[in-house]
């Protein structure tokens, strides 16, 4: 017999018994077997801390458990997972004894509530039966699929398949074929696909739909009771060319060295009754998902591109924040309003950027009544800059990806979208706006949803501040915890470097994520004592929510009504819900674009490009193209030498060679494979 016969032989042998073990219970500290038949299955009873959390799955057997509270996730071997499945929750027994520089380790000992019940992949046929291979690389097992429960499918096509059987260590997981998306190659699938895994609802129901279509076209004369009426007031909004959804205006004045600046937002709460089954279904989807081909709103289009838009020439009913500010950027006085407005003229980024950088005559002329007051706002967006940065404000600035598509839903193009003046502009008023509302229903201890970011972890700190002194960035850090104008001063510090763009990364990676709570606590990246988000009520639940509570407190409703103690019952569930319908709306736009980069990519195969090192692990370094795209060259590819990974500093470098590939260096890459199923780019050095 081979060597490498005997070596399966053994593999085969020890796979037996481990198997056989967990089958028949493993003994526990008193030397008596113990074990909970589940299924079919009996998981083991360890010695070690018990807790619940989530699975999280890797294509490769192994998985970790999110636990609340903990900040550093359980690793779980691939022999111990125990038949738990990607989300998944689960009981884990965490092992007492922790391996030197490894993360803690546990067992699964049961399964509390399966995750996933169904799953969006890929059918692959097979004579008299078929299986679903799953879209997300995370669950790990292929979905067995009998003949008579295909219900027609082909070869290839995407489908929604619903687990009925999760099997175990022998069987694959069984199920039924509930929704056929069409051939994987079909415009448009692509995507539809992320939208079902990540059961993104897209369709309103026809009682939604009947409610929408009560809906007038045009602003009722009772709808103007007690609004203020600002008609005449010069107003714009400025957005990109395809918005269609139009929330923010904008008005600004100045007079003895005193801005009077208006941000005006559409009134939603007025067409969204609080309650109403489309109020109920707002909340469920929580915000609009705008993916690489379609947007997916949180409101009908009747009400997000009609009534609720602020269209040039149409009255609006808006709730404005009219705000005095002075010349070293203070609002010294506000006030919050229901008012009308009459929108002027509907400017995109584009033409007040070159109306303000004098490119474009023909622009310049065609709004020359307005251009006066784009060159105040260019001035007072300055000043409320200037005032952000001197507090400690965090500014990260990397290019968003704008991808191109052709009518059939291709990668065509990929570029970077650069923020201009004009973008800064909107994005300081909102600021100021949020800021602003946020400041006064804090003051006033009114019940609320605020936009909060907490400080990051000291452990991530650290290892980040170790990482910068072995760069040879100076940073200096006074208390135990890091501020906001630490931070802005090590971005500041590695300005103009060739590794600026990936140290910002990994900057941002110490960050925690931003969420919605109702404790007034403070935006550390903003460097703010009171945010909220008060400016999108078109595409942003939390919004529309505050719109209400502000518009029944200017009503006298909030205190005489009894309508405070309402809002305490429900606005944790509102804020909890709208921060796992964000991180879910995050995550689809993030594997549209990873999606669609790697189907632009695979139109390049062998093709030449200049990068820059962004990041590098391990097993290889990742490489950013100029287009934002980003591939991996895997160590095994590097074969001029063995080349080990400096975690301190973030190198790999060659023990014969010397050679090192570190942050922020340029290399010239070759494009080896771009995989549109598991949205990849693998590069190999030119």
């Amino acid at each position: 017999m081979s060597k490498k016969s005997k070596q399966e032989k053994r593999l085969k042998k020890e796979k037996k018994y481990k198997i056989e073990k967990l089958m028949h219970g493993k003994k526990s500290d008193s030397g008596k077997r113990s074990g909970k038949k589940r299924g079919g299955f009996v998981f083991p009873k360890v010695s070690g801390t018990e807790a619940e959390g989530v699975f999280i799955g890797n294509a490769r057997g192994f998985g970790f458990v999110e636990i609340e509270g903990m900040d550093e996730d359980i690793f779980i071997p691939a022999d111990d997972t125990n038949t738990a499945m990607h989300q998944d929750r689960v009981k884990v027994v965490i092992h007492d004894k922790q391996k030197e520089g490894k993360r803690r380790e546990g067992v699964i000992t049961g399964i509390v509530e399966r995750g996933m019940k169904q799953i969006v992949g890929t059918f692959q046929y097979n004579h008299n039966y078929g299986f679903v291979i799953s879209d997300n690389p995370k669950f790990s097992k292929d979905i067995f699929i009998p003949q008579k429960f295909a219900h027609g499918v082909r070869n290839g096509d995407k489908v929604v398949a619903e687990v009925t059987d999760y099997g175990d260590h022998k069987r694959k997981p069984e199920g039924i074929v509930v929704e056929n998306l069409g051939n994987c190659r079909a415009p448009g699938t692509d995507i539809l696909a992320i939208v079902k895994s990540f059961n993104i609802p897209t369709e309103f129901s026809p009682k939604i739909m009947t409610q929408v279509s009560r809906v007038p076209d045009y602003v009722l004369d009772a709808d103007r009771d007690g609004r203020i009426d600002l008609t005449d007031l010069m107003t714009v909004t400025i957005d990109g060319e395809d918005a269609k959804d139009l929330d923010d205006a904008i008005s600004l004045s100045k007079e003895n060295g005193i801005y009077h600046l208006g941000v005006h937002i559409a009134d939603v709460s007025n067409y969204v009754q609080g309650g109403s089954a489309l109020d109920r279904e707002a909340l469920k989807r929580g915000t609009s998902v705008y993916l690489a081909d379609r947007v997916i709103p949180m409101l009908p289009e009747k009400l997000s591109n009609g009534i609720c838009s602020l269209n040039q020439g149409e009255e609006r009913l808006t709730l404005s924040c009219l705000m005095d500010v002075d010349e070293q950027g203070n609002v010294i006085s506000h006030k919050i309003a229901e008012t009308i407005i009459l929108v002027d003229e509907r400017m995109s980024y584009t033409d007040v950027k070159n109306i303000l950088e004098e490119t474009d005559e023909a622009a310049t002329d065609r709004y020359k009544k307005q251009v006066p007051m784009f060159i105040m706002m260019k001035e007072l967006s300055l000043i409320l800059r200037e005032k952000r940065h001197h507090r400690g404000s965090i500014d990260f600035e990397f290019p968003e990806s704008k991808i191109i598509l052709s009518p059939a839903g291709r990668a065509i193009d990929i570029r970077p979208y650069e923020t201009n003046v004009a973008t800064r502009i909107i994005e300081d008023f909102m600021l100021l706006a949020n800021e602003t509302v946020a400041r006064e229903y804090c003051n006033r201890e009114f019940p609320f949803v605020y936009r909060t970011h907490e400080n990051p972890d000291p452990e991530k700190v650290e290892a980040l501040l170790t990482l910068l002194h072995n760069q040879g960035i100076h940073v200096q850090k006074e208390k135990q915890e890091i501020t906001p104008k630490e931070i802005q001063g090590i971005l500041e510090g590695i300005e103009g470097m060739p590794n600026e763009a990936q140290i910002s990364r990994l900057t941002l990676r110490t960050m925690k994520q931003a969420k919605y709570t109702t404790e007034c606590s403070g935006h550390f990246g903003l460097a703010a004592k009171y945010y909220c988000h008060f400016t999108s009520p078109i595409r942003r639940y939390p919004d529309l929510q505050i719109h209400r509570i502000i518009k029944d407190n200017l009503r006298g409703r909030l205190l005489r009504e009894g309508r405070t103690e309402r809002y305490r019952e429900i606005l944790d569930e509102v804020a909890t819900q709208s921060s796992i319908c964000e991180r879910r709306a995050e995550e689809a736009e993030r594997e549209s674009d990873k999606l669609k980069k790697a189907e632009y990519m695979s139109y390049h195969l062998g093709e030449e490009f200049e990068g820059i090192i962004s990041g590098v692990t391990g097993f290889g370094m990742y490489v950013e193209l100029e287009n934002t795209v980003e591939g991996l060259i895997h160590i095994s590819t590097l074969t001029d030498d063995y080349y080990s990974f400096d975690q301190d500093t973030y190198e790999l470098r060659g023990e014969v060679t010397k050679k090192v590939y570190r942050l922020g260096e340029k290399v010239r890459i070759r494009v080896a494979d771009a995989d549109v199923i598991t949205k990849t780019i693998d590069f190999v050095l030119a």
